[in-house]
């Protein structure tokens, strides 16, 4: 060979096959030491930075996890290597309730309870917890492969986290946007707690309908309810003002069943009077439309049930529990006769605790509050006037629909863990909101507020009390706003809204992040919810352990449109361990080849040069039609990978990717290069060189969602130590070769034919045949009449040659190729003719049922397109069965 025929670089082997486990480990542990996801607020590059969701500190990767991290992890690698300043900024959330819980259960095991503790020693208690269990989360990230900068890895108990809790805390108070009142609150019974409306979840459940009589003879009223037992803090019957059937009745006073008490008929636009008997019970401590109702007329509101749902009214009901008093209310107004009509199951909206998922109590409770209207305007002006974005446009209407009917938000826990509410009470009624830099209030009758703040007040703060503030910090002039928040569009509601409110209020109107990328929730093949009920669950660590972190990437990033839910199965995640597989043969064909991608003092020199370039030397200018077909497929995928990418259609990049992989690289362009190597010379060396920069540039587009193998892979292509910090691919456009993607698609086209044509004949694979080729020169691909009959295994014709069979093909193109002993022509006839038979029955099944009225006037017409679509594909397959047929030699 000559010095041109020779790689320049020495060949590095790769392990015959892929082993994650073996490079998963390694790979992190690297990238970590050496500082690749280290970010420097002090660099002159653009900064692009990411807050990770904060994941409660109980909690472990779930599916919804793996996708969620996956998507930010994808973002951020390519923006890195794209030479932005970047941060990924990891941490946990304290999760007030879920891990108060925990404690609880570890302390019942033992016959201990918090309050045998203490306030100050189990809080001591939660924190040992958190010391030797809590953050399970994090050490499962790594796995899979988030390139977070775990020097800032922040927990909203942290001091920073708590002194800026304080902060705002302090300053909305100042500004009259932080209150105590009485108010409707959600309760729960188990959690002893309030819960804002978004920790309430709500499913259609089986009750009772009941509708009572109230007072009797002409003076009656029948009012219907689903809570019996709230009848005993009943204070009012409302009915519409214009309803004339008890316009005689409003002012008038009606007797309360087993309470002695008469409670007035009041009129009030509230009541719907086409609903029920169109008169409703009024408990103004029991249910917020009741409460809205008391106000506006004046009512007393009574507390009837305590802090574990128990009846206190005094009478035979006191000391139930309020689902135990509901049948015996229930029981006793039958006895009395006032039960008109009893409804079940009676199916209606209850809402549940959604960490416990105990039935919430409406009930009436001096909480505090946050005046969202101010707050919240200005979240959704933000949105509005373009600051931030929401991706998919369309969900952005589920984001004004909240923001813009906003509940003042009840922010006060009954918990011992969280952030204790900065407020002190005097012993003469005094009520002092101390900030972080002040000193409570000292001397005797002076009490601290015992609630805790709402978790999500805490996770409020989060884009900017990790950077430092309330300090004007390095990290915060630099990466503030963050530049997109990748969240599931299910916490839409919990948490971005409240970051927007507080972000704007705290930053002096500067939103938290440019963008808002809502994904879906993940679900199974057939679109299912994932459920322990319903057996479906998936466990990502599973996959990881089984197919590999890359694999279980892939598979959740390629079905990943915005704001859709993504289908998933293991089937998928195999085909995706697969195409690391794929990659893994590919380069390693390469590196046995010789594939190059310059010198190392060639790309020492790229590097200095310009980091936005490939970091190689330059391309032979003497390319094959093959080279330059493939170097321009690798140009219109870069440029639609970048598209995707900017618009969150990870998906979409992921088809891309595998496709040009799969489909160009490996089974187009390295079968095409083979006989190339083979041959030697110039065209080899060229050869090699340009499969080494597709390569090269296949694995940085990939690395993103794939960090592991490519990683792995690039190393080993081009000897260097990492793709993480290199730079990311750009279109070169002068690569861009229209003549030669349209020499290759006619090549492309004879060989899938003859490939096609092989297969219906049942010739091996192997197995060459004799054959002529007209037609090349008018398709202009003459010049790979070599190549065709290499991937095709076409000998050139013999003296004795004798045309049996002809493959005609779009172009002009004409194959004859003489058969006469490659194929067992009896069996292949008889194989031929029973799959024409089998094809014939299903054909005129589908004929028979499609004629038939009956079926098709009820059929649904799903299943009537089904059968078109059957009869279709049968029909084509005659036909494909009759041409194999008739091709066969006599």
């Amino acid at each position: 060979m000559t010095e041109t025929e020779q790689p320049t670089t020495s060949p590095v082997e790769l392990a015959a096959a892929y082993q994650p486990g073996e490079v998963e480990v390694r790979r992190y542990e690297q990238w970590v030491d050496s500082g690749a996801f280290s970010a420097d607020p002090a660099s002159d590059r653009p900064p692009f930075s990411i807050v990770i969701p904060p994941p409660n500190v109980t909690g472990s990767l779930h599916i919804g996890h793996a996708l969620d991290h996956t998507i930010q992890d994808s973002i951020i690698r390519r923006k890195r290597m794209q030479g932005f300043e970047t941060l990924w900024l990891p941490g946990m959330d304290h999760a007030g309730i879920a891990t108060q819980n925990v404690v609880e259960r570890q302390l019942a095991a033992t016959g201990t309870s918090r309050h045998d503790l203490g306030r100050e020693a189990f809080v001591q208690k939660v924190w040992e917890w958190k010391a030797e269990s809590g953050g399970t989360i994090l050490g499962q990230m790594r796995r899979l492969g988030d390139s977070v900068d775990w020097s800032r890895e922040r927990f909203t108990m942290d001091e920073g986290l708590s002194k800026a809790v304080q902060t705002i805390f302090k300053r909305l108070y100042d500004d009259g946007l932080i209150y105590r009142a009485e108010r409707i609150i959600n309760w729960c019974p188990r959690c002893l707690t309030a819960l804002s409306d978004i920790e309430v979840e709500h499913s259609d459940d089986d009750g009772e309908l009941v509708s009572i009589r109230y007072g009797d003879g002409d003076d009656a009223i029948v009012v219907a309810t689903t809570r019996v037992e709230t009848m005993l803090g009943d204070t009012a019957v409302a009915v519409h003002p214009d309803d004339e059937r008890y316009k005689h009745l409003v002012g008038t006073e009606v007797e309360l069943p087993f309470t002695g008490r008469r409670i007035p008929v009041v009129a009030d636009e509230h009541v719907d009077p086409s609903f029920g008997t169109g008169a409703v019970k009024v408990t103004p401590a029991h249910d917020p439309n009741d409460f809205e109702i008391g106000q506006r007329h004046g009512l007393p509101s009574l507390v009837i049930l305590d802090e574990r749902g128990v009846v206190t009214a005094h009478g035979p009901f006191e000391g139930l529990d309020r689902f135990e008093a509901r049948p015996a209310i229930v029981a006793a107004l039958r006895a009395q006769g006032r039960i008109v009509a009893e409804k079940r199951p009676y199916v209606h909206a209850v809402g549940h605790c959604s960490r416990c998922k105990t039935t919430v109590e409406p009930r009436l409770s001096l909480q505090w509050f946050v005046n969202t209207a101010p707050l919240a305007k200005a979240a959704g002006d933000a949105v509005r006037d373009g600051r931030v974005r929401i991706e998919p446009v369309e969900l952005a209407k589920r984001y004004f629909a909240w923001v813009d009917n906003m509940h003042d938000w009840c922010i006060s826990r009954q918990l011992w863990w969280g952030h204790r509410i900065p407020v002190w009470y005097g012993p003469a009624g005094e009520v002092v909101c101390v900030g972080p830099d002040e000193q409570p209030p000292a001397g005797e009758g002076w009490r601290q507020d015992e609630d805790v703040l709402d978790t999500w007040f805490s996770s409020a703060l989060w884009p900017f009390s990790t950077l430092g503030w309330p300090a004007d910090t390095p990290d915060l002039q630099k990466f503030y706003p963050t530049g997109v928040l990748v969240t599931g569009y299910d916490i839409l509601f919990f948490w971005v809204a409240r970051m927007m409110m507080f972000g704007l209020y705290a930053m002096d109107g500067r939103q938290p992040f440019d963008v808002v990328a809502l994904h879906g929730m993940v679900r199974d093949q057939y679109g299912k919810k994932m459920s322990k009920s319903f057996g479906n669950v998936v466990d990502p660590l599973d996959w990881m352990d089984r197919f590999g972190a890359d694999a279980t990437r892939f598979a959740l990033a390629r079905g990943s449109n915005p704001g859709s839910d993504v289908a998933v199965s293991e089937e998928w995640v195999q085909g995706a361990r697969n195409f690391c597989n794929k990659l893994w043969n590919a380069t390693r064909f390469a590196l046995l080849n010789g594939a190059t991608v310059g010198s190392p003092e060639e790309r020492s020199e790229a590097q200095r040069s310009d980091r936005g370039g490939s970091a190689e030397g330059p391309l032979p200018t003497e390319l094959s039609a093959v080279d330059k077909w493939i170097l321009s497929r690798l140009q219109h995928t870069v440029a639609e990978v970048d598209e995707y990418f900017e618009n969150f259609e990870f998906a979409k990049a992921c088809d891309a990717l595998y496709h040009f992989a799969w489909d160009d690289v490996c089974d187009w362009y390295v079968e095409l290069a083979k006989p190339v190597l083979a041959a030697g010379g110039a065209g080899a060396a060229a050869g090699r060189r340009v499969l080494g920069h597709v390569l090269d540039q296949l694995l940085r587009l990939l690395h993103p969602v794939i960090p592991f193998v490519t990683d792995e892979l690039w190393s080993a292509l081009t000897q260097q130590t990492s793709v993480v910090r290199e730079a990311w691919p750009v279109v070169d456009r002068a690569l861009v070769d229209d003549a030669a993607e349209a020499e290759l698609a006619s090549l492309q086209r004879v060989v899938t034919e003859v490939r096609r044509f092989r297969a219906d004949q049942g010739l091996k694979p192997g197995q060459r045949v004799a054959a002529t080729l007209s037609g090349l020169a008018e398709a202009s691909i003459a010049a790979h009449e070599s190549l065709i009959r290499s991937l095709v295994r076409l000998d050139e014709a013999a003296d004795d040659f004798a045309a049996t069979a002809t493959v005609t093909v779009s172009g002009g193109v004409t194959v004859a190729l003489d058969t006469r002993g490659s194929i067992d022509v009896a069996a292949e006839r008889a194989r031929l003719t029973k799959d024409r038979a089998a094809a014939e029955k299903e054909a005129a099944g589908c004929r028979a049922k499609l004629g038939n009225e009956a079926f098709t006037a009820k059929a649904p017409a799903d299943v009537v397109a089904k059968i078109n679509d059957r009869l279709t594909a049968a029909e084509a397959e005659l036909v494909r069965i009759d041409a194999a047929l008739a091709a066969l030699p006599a």
